[in-house]
């Protein structure tokens, strides 16, 4: 035995690690399986063929990619998703487990048009912000009209006009409120995508602002179309064109959302509430739309 050496203690093993499980009377704790670098990269393979983070991949998906069967991935990443993550990360690239490039596209895609207008969100600017790979939302979106369509999907007013049109009130007056009540809410939605949207549609009449609303407003028209059609056939609502009709529900409370930041402060507290300004739109709608 040479000079500074020792001999090794029962319980060491090699890497100067102490096998404490031994020291207690139990078996040694197993170490973390080291994942094959071919079952990485189809991993990684398989996330950018379909948009997704190496976490949101079906591991079916990351077998196929592989050329393996799913047990055997699972028994050669030692039975647990968890180590091909963790072998994923230490490879340098982030497994994600976040949300899903769409939803995170969206938010990102929002904020930016709620801070710096419709006309200066880019595709690179979105990927940046979300964050995510620039061909992943070529791949989801199929191009900034289709992401920005996304996006007014979720916070205009499309999907509570929609929602209200498959359960409609009774009373026509609860219709009519509800109609305006979603152009309040999607105007007032944080971030205020609804009105740099519309504030780009009246800078630049052929700007995307009109090309998105071209887009979208079909469905919200079609959800209005829906409730008024049979208040017409009743007999409680005149037969005007149903343009002119969706333009006298929808104009007063837009322009009123539009408009009231800067009444606030001319008018102080002269300007009636927002849900009190509701009830006078409906009231004027029912009188101006009566038979």
């Amino acid at each position: 035995m040479t000079s500074g050496s020792r001999s090794p203690a029962p319980n060491d093993v090699p890497g100067g690690a102490r096998d404490v499980g031994n020291a207690a009377g139990k078996p040694p704790v197993p170490s973390a399986p080291t994942v094959p670098a071919d079952l990485v990269d189809a991993a990684v393979a398989a996330a950018r063929e379909r948009g997704q983070d190496v976490a949101d991949v079906p591991l079916t998906a990351i077998a196929a990619a592989a050329n393996v069967s799913r047990s055997t991935l699972l028994r050669r990443i030692g039975g647990t998703r968890a180590a091909l993550d963790a072998a994923v990360r230490a490879a340098g690239i982030d497994p994600g487990g976040r949300p899903p490039v769409r939803e995170r596209a969206v938010a990102a895609a929002a904020r930016l048009i709620g801070e710096r207008g419709l006309g200066a969100v880019t595709l690179e600017a979105v990927a940046a912000a979300a964050p995510c790979a620039l061909p992943s939302l070529h791949t989801v979106f199929h191009g900034r009209d289709g992401l920005l369509t996304a996006v007014f999907e979720r916070y205009g007013p499309v999907i509570d006009v929609e929602a209200l049109a498959a359960a409609p009130p009774e009373r026509l007056a609860d219709v009519v409120r509800g109609v305006q009540r979603a152009v309040v809410h999607a105007f007032a939605r944080e971030p205020r995508v609804v009105p740099a949207i519309f504030a780009d549609l009246l800078a630049r009449p052929q700007g995307p602002g009109t090309r998105l609303l071209g887009e979208a407003m079909p469905r919200v028209f079609a959800g209005i179309s829906t409730l008024l059609r049979p208040e017409i056939e009743a007999g409680r609502l005149r037969p005007l064109p149903m343009p002119v009709l969706i333009q006298l529900i929808i104009g007063p409370p837009a322009v009123h959302m539009m408009t009231r930041p800067a009444l606030e402060t001319a008018l102080g507290e002269h300007l009636p509430p927002v849900e009190e300004s509701l009830d006078h739109f409906t009231e004027s709608f029912l009188r101006a739309a009566a038979p």
